[in-house]
C-alpha cells in the first residue's frame, strides 16, 4: 500500500490551518530500530538549518517521562509542537513509533491542516531486522534495559494510517535512498555549498562555515591566559599516533581539559573518548595546510588559489586561525571498555577524498552502527561546551575564533600561543 504526497495544500478553516504554502510536512512513523531518526536527520543534512525535527522520543520519554497510551499528553503536545515551527516557518519532520490507534487523529489533523506539502511514510522493517539492528547498538546500558522481549511486545506489523495516506518504504531501503526519495517527493530543496567550494563526492552539503571564511579570521582575540596543560596527567586514554618529541599533542588549555572532562561523563557505559591530538605549533600547522593544499592543486590545476585555499580549509585549519595552534581544539574518538576504536565511518584524519566524503560529520553515507556511535560523540562534546567543526567528525574547538563565531560571542578567549 502507497500514499502519494499531498502536493496542492487543501482549504482549511483559518483557526486551525498551520504553516505556509511553501513548508513542508514530513510525518515517518515505524517500529523501534526501523531507522526513523537517521532519516530525519538525513532530511535535515540535506536541507540544513530551517528543519524542526519533532521526536517522539524526544517529548514523550524526556520531556514529559510518560507512558505511552492513549490519550497521553505527548501525542497533544507532539502536535501543537509542529504547528508551531510549521506557523514560523520551519520544515517539520515528525518522527516516531507512533501507533496508528493512539496518534493517527492528531497526525490527521496536521496533515489536513497544513498549509503546504505534506507527506507521510511508514518504514516496513521485519521483526527479524529490528532485532539485528537493536544488537549492534554499542549503549550496553540501554541494551540491558530494552531487550528483544520488550521489542517483540512492541512491534506491530504494517501499522498503516487510514486511507492510504502513507508511503511503505521497504527495509531494503539504503538510508540515502530514503532520504532522497523523500526529497523528491516533496521538492525540498537542497542546502547550498559554500561558495568556490567544491565538495566531495558523498559530501551532505550542508551549509557549513569554513575555516578559510573571512568571517572567522575578522573575529578579534581577546587572550584569557590560561596555561597549556598535559592531558596524559588526567588519567585520559591518549594514541599515539600524533606524538612528538615535546609532547606538544597531548597539551590543550586548562578550559579545554575541563569540558573534555565533562563530555567524557556523558559517554555511556562501556563507552571512553580517545585522544588523539590537542596542541599542534604554529609551523607544523603551516606544513599540515601547504602540503594538503599542493595535492588539491596537483589533482585540480585548475583551480584558482583562491579556491585553493577555501578547499584546502575543509580538511587542514588555515594556520593564520588554527584552533589547534591556539591550543584550544581537540582531534577525539570512541573506544570501547578495552580501548579498542569504536566505528565511526572513517577513520580519523581521512580527507574528503581518501573516505568518499564520510569524513563529514553528517555524512550520508554511513552505516547505522556508525552514524549512533557519532552522534554518541557529537552530543557528548556538544554538551560540554564544544563546537564540531562539520567536515570532520573528530575536531571539536571552544573558545577560539571559530567556536565564538558559531555562537555568535563578540570575541575569542584563546588565540595562537607556545608552548613553554
Amino acid at each position: 500500500m502507497t500514499g502519494s504526497p499531498t502536493s496542492a495544500p487543501s482549504r482549511v478553516p483559518v483557526a486551525t490551518a498551520a504553516g505556509r504554502p511553501d513548508t513542508r510536512l514530513v510525518v515517518i512513523r515505524g517500529n523501534s530500530a526501523s531507522g526513523k531518526s537517521s532519516v530525519a536527520q538525513g532530511l535535515r543534512d540535506h536541507y540544513g538549518r530551517g528543519v524542526a525535527i519533532v521526536g517522539q522520543d524526544v517529548i514523550r520519554r524526556n520531556v514529559l517521562r510518560e507512558h505511552d497510551t492513549t490519550g497521553g499528553a505527548n501525542i497533544t503536545l507532539l502536535g501543537r509542537i509542529a504547528r508551531h515551527a510549521l506557523d514560523a516557518g520551519f520544515h517539520v519532520v515528525l518522527e516516531g513509533i507512533l501507533y496508528a490507534d493512539r496518534y493517527r487523529h492528531m497526525i490527521t489533523s496536521l496533515v489536513r491542516d497544513h498549509r503546504g506539502v505534506s507527506a507521510c511514510y511508514y518504514l516496513d522493517v521485519p521483526l527479524e531486522t529490528t532485532l539485528a539492528r537493536h544488537a549492534s547498538k554499542a549503549d550496553a546500558a540501554y541494551l540491558e534495559q530494552v531487550t528483544d522481549t520488550h521489542l517483540t511486545s512492541w512491534y506491530r506489523e504494517l501499522d498503516l494510517l487510514p486511507g492510504g495516506l502513507e508511503t511503505v518504504i521497504p527495509a531494503d531501503s539504503t538510508l540515502q535512498d530514503t532520504v532522497a526519495r523523500i526529497v523528491r517527493d516533496t521538492d525540498l530543496p537542497p542546502a547550498a555549498p559554500p561558495p568556490q567550494c567544491k565538495p566531495s563526492r558523498g559530501d551532505p552539503m550542508n551549509p557549513l562555515v569554513l575555516m578559510s571564511d573571512p568571517q572567522v579570521a575578522a573575529i578579534p582575540v581577546r587572550e584569557c591566559g590560561e596555561p597549556l596543560v598535559d592531558v596524559r596527567n588526567h588519567d585520559f586514554r591518549v594514541d599515539p599516533r600524533k606524538h612528538d618529541p615535546l609532547g606538544a599533542f597531548a597539551h590543550v588549555r586548562e578550559g579545554i581539559l575541563t569540558r573534555l572532562k565533562h563530555a567524557r561523563s556523558l559517554l555511556p557505559a562501556g563507552t571512553d573518548l580517545l585522544f588523539i591530538e590537542g596542541y599542534r605549533p604554529l609551523a607544523l600547522q603551516q606544513r599540515y595546510f601547504t602540503e594538503y593544499r599542493d595535492e588539491l592543486a596537483a589533482a585540480h590545476p585548475d583551480w584558482a588559489p583562491e579556491q585553493l585555499h577555501q578547499a584546502a580549509s575543509r580538511y587542514v585549519s588555515p594556520p593564520e586561525i588554527a584552533p589547534h595552534s591556539a591550543g584550544a581544539a581537540v582531534d577525539v574518538t570512541l573506544v570501547d571498555q578495552d580501548g579498542h576504536e569504536l566505528d565511526l565511518g572513517t577513520r580519523v584524519n581521512a580527507s574528503p577524498e581518501e573516505s568518499n566524503g564520510a569524513c563529514f560529520t553528517h555524512a550520508l553515507n554511513l552505516s547505522d552502527q556508525a552514524r549512533h556511535h557519532r552522534m554518541l560523540l557529537l552530543n557528548a562534546m556538544e554538551s560540554a561546551g564544544f563546537t564540531n567543526y562539520g567536515t570532520e567528525f573528530w575536531h571539536f574547538s571552544a573558545a577560539d575564533r571559530y567556536d565564538a563565531l558559531m555562537r555568535q560571542e563578540p570575541h575569542a578567549r584563546y588565540g595562537p600561543i607556545e608552548l613553554p
